[in-house]
């Protein structure tokens, strides 16, 4: 069974994207800002996949607010989570915003919301999880 941790601060945005994760993807999910917490479970190994909200306006670690590029770079720093893809998702979405955020992130993928095709969602996070584990 694949995990996805969901790091997302709008409960709105959590509840729909997870719901389309067990629905459609018959995944398991997993939901929180708290960056202690995703850094524990990302360490621990408990999911296979990170999707990570760009802004997250309440996140601090270790006395310093984060956002989710933040975040992204310091999972991608620790050669325990290096290996654990992360797909950034965001609302602004400007031209050329997609290129800065994945090469100063580090992530793995990139996904607009509003999420409009649930399918592809769905299928997105599915391939970049295989091809994790093929390489």
């Amino acid at each position: 069974m694949t995990t996805v941790l969901i790091v997302e601060d709008d409960p709105i945005n959590l509840r729909v994207f997870s719901k389309i994760l067990t629905k459609r993807g018959g995944l398991e999910v997993k939901g929180t800002e708290d960056v202690e917490e995703v850094m524990r479970i990302a360490q621990a190994g408990e999911v296979d996949i990170i999707l990570m909200d760009v802004s997250l306006s309440r996140s601090v670690y270790q006395g310093e607010a984060v956002d989710g590029i933040k975040i992204t770079q310091f999972l991608k720093a620790d050669p325990k989570t290096a290996k654990l893809p992360v797909i950034l998702v965001t609302a602004h979405a400007m031209e050329g915003d997609r290129e800065n955020f994945l090469a100063q992130s580090g992530a793995d993928g990139y996904i607009s919301k509003p999420v409009v095709d649930h399918q592809q969602f769905v299928a997105q996070i599915l391939e970049t999880v295989a091809n994790h584990r093929l390489s």
